[in-house]
């Protein structure tokens, strides 16, 4: 199997916003936090990647096919990148992966008579729990 493609950070951009949540003062004058946007459609991406990527119902895929992705764990700008990036190479990973046909299989003639014998033991048990006439 061949690796999976890796994003270019080229084709990335970064917006710097202000992070929410508890952090007084510095959380209001300092933006640490990223918006990551990705275009699905104009990477370098595989096309069958870039297919497989834009079918997948997450709902951080715009419908125009822009991946966006908030990362606000760090207080640091760097670090907030770094795991916005990795999240989206996580994306990517996971859509290169092609995922295994299935083949129809038939249950085992075992398996059949163990099922049916337990549903006639089940029918039996029920059976019993009726009225009782003389």
């Amino acid at each position: 199997m061949s690796p999976a493609p890796t994003v270019n950070p080229d084709e990335v951009d970064f917006v710097a916003i202000r992070a929410q949540g508890p952090g007084g003062q510095h959380v209001n004058k300092v933006s640490c936090a990223v918006h990551l946007r990705f275009d699905v459609a104009a990477s370098s991406l595989p096309e069958a990647v870039k297919a497989r990527l834009l079918q997948t119902g997450d709902q951080r895929i715009s419908s125009e096919g822009v991946v966006v992705i908030k990362a606000q764990e760090s207080r640091s700008l760097a670090q907030n990148k770094a795991d916005a990036l990795a999240r989206l190479q996580a994306l990517v990973d996971a859509a290169a992966r092609v995922p295994r046909t299935r083949r129809a299989t038939r249950p085992t003639y075992g398996s059949q008579q163990r099922r049916l014998s337990a549903k006639a033991q089940r029918a039996g048990v029920k059976a019993g729990r009726g009225k009782v006439v003389d």
